[in-house]
């Protein structure tokens, strides 16, 4: 596949010059400086959006003060954590989702924000802004440990609500802690990993080696109960089984022996166990062969479908909180699967996945002067709320890597 440079040029043009726009200063709920997504998300802090908002931006915006902004992504939502550890997914100037109830089951922050602390605190080689708020992290981590995970190791999400990848089959409308997500358990690995090394920097040994821990074991138990072996990919799992009571009636002959029942729907988040260094080099070759490469599933020509095609829910539809992930391709996708066949040294696949992102929004910027949040599979054309920006920027990091690497 060649290169358009001119849609590189595009790119790099219109991240220069919208990068800073997406900088907010405090207004109402908000007390520190903060990153937006843009779009109709305007005036939000959002959990996910923020991390990778900032990711992309980061060398670009020319402020000096960016710190600023960065670290108070993570100093607003610290602002509103409970006792538990909950923290709201999001926060405008006049509103905070969700609002907690007693029983726990609303989703909080997603496990990301200990990798934005990481990332802010790498590229400022500093970690020490870290050390007084260290606390309220760890009880962060430690709701999703208690609450929010399997006796079989795996986490769950507590409702369907607000998960990021907005309506996946495998969460959306089914029943409250059922789906062991594929894309909750990667982040969550990769959040244990980050929670290992921020407490290395700080200097506390026994919890770098109690993250490490954690993630190592999240990582088997992923490896083995998340895998499919028939398919070559990574799912995410039920675990809406009925309690085993060897007492009761025909269970009382074999009690089942198993924790979870893998959910058998091909989703682009799959490929996260790659992008997080979960799957073995042995499964990326068959996630990557079997999967990947499969233009009747999630291969098109403008990079991942969000749902296989062969999906009976595939969808390509305008809709908004929740946004469709049903089919179309979002920026994000594309650029965590890009990653994802870096990791596992896929360089001829990710350099084509990489020019189709830029064929994708480097088009968009040409015909339509912005980026929208989603697009069509087939055409590329812009799906829903133009004038999005967040996680779409780092496409310039993909540009970026097109130069260096050809």
């Amino acid at each position: 596949m060649t290169r358009n440079k001119e849609y590189e040029n595009l790119i790099e043009k219109y991240v220069k010059e919208n990068a800073e726009k997406v900088l907010r200063e405090p207004s109402g709920y908000l007390k520190y400086r903060y990153l937006v997504p843009g779009s109709v998300y305007s005036q939000s802090l959002w959990d996910w959006d923020s991390w990778l908002t900032d990711m992309a931006v980061a060398g670009v915006v020319s402020a000096d003060n960016l710190i600023d902004y960065e670290k108070g992504c993570i100093l607003n939502f610290l602002e509103y954590m409970d006792e538990l550890g909950r923290i709201p997914v999001f926060i405008s100037p006049t509103v905070m989702q969700p609002e907690f109830d007693e029983k726990n089951e609303k989703n909080i922050h997603k496990p990301c924000l200990v990798q934005h602390a990481l990332f802010i605190s790498e590229r400022a080689e500093s970690f020490e802004w870290l050390r007084n708020i260290f606390g309220k992290i760890k009880r962060f981590i430690g709701f999703y440990m208690k609450y929010c995970r399997h006796e079989n190791g795996l986490y769950f999400w507590l409702d369907d609500s607000a998960i990021g990848v907005d309506n996946d089959p495998c969460v959306f409308y089914r029943p409250n802690k059922s789906s062991a997500n594929i894309y909750l358990n990667s982040l969550m690995y990769r959040e244990l990993l980050a929670m290992s090394e921020i407490s290395t920097k700080l200097g506390f040994e026994d919890l770098r080696n109690k993250y490490k821990e954690e993630a190592d074991n999240l990582k088997s138990v992923m490896q083995t109960l998340l895998w499919d072996e028939r398919n070559g990919f990574y799912y995410s799992a039920d675990l809406n089984l009925r309690p085993i009571d060897p007492n009761a009636g025909l269970h009382r002959g074999y009690p089942r022996h198993w924790s979870s029942v893998i959910q058998k729907t091909d989703v682009w988040t799959g490929f996260m166990a790659m992008w997080s260094g979960v799957a073995t080099a042995e499964q990326a070759e068959r996630m990557v062969k079997e999967n990947y490469l499969d233009k009747r599933t999630f291969n098109s020509p403008y990079g991942i479908r969000t749902l296989s095609k062969l999906e009976q829910m595939y969808l390509i539809v305008k809709s908004g909180n929740p946004s469709c992930w049903l089919g179309p391709i979002w920026g994000i996708s594309n650029y965590m699967t890009f990653e994802g066949l870096l990791n596992y040294g896929y360089i001829d696949e990710a350099r084509e996945l990489a020019i189709k992102t830029v064929n994708l929004f480097g088009r968009d910027v040409k015909e339509n002067g912005e980026f929208h949040e989603y697009y069509d599979p087939e055409t590329g054309e812009g799906v829903n709320n133009p004038g999005f920006q967040s996680w779409n920027l780092l496409v310039l990091n993909v540009v970026e890597w097109l130069r260096k690497n050809g």
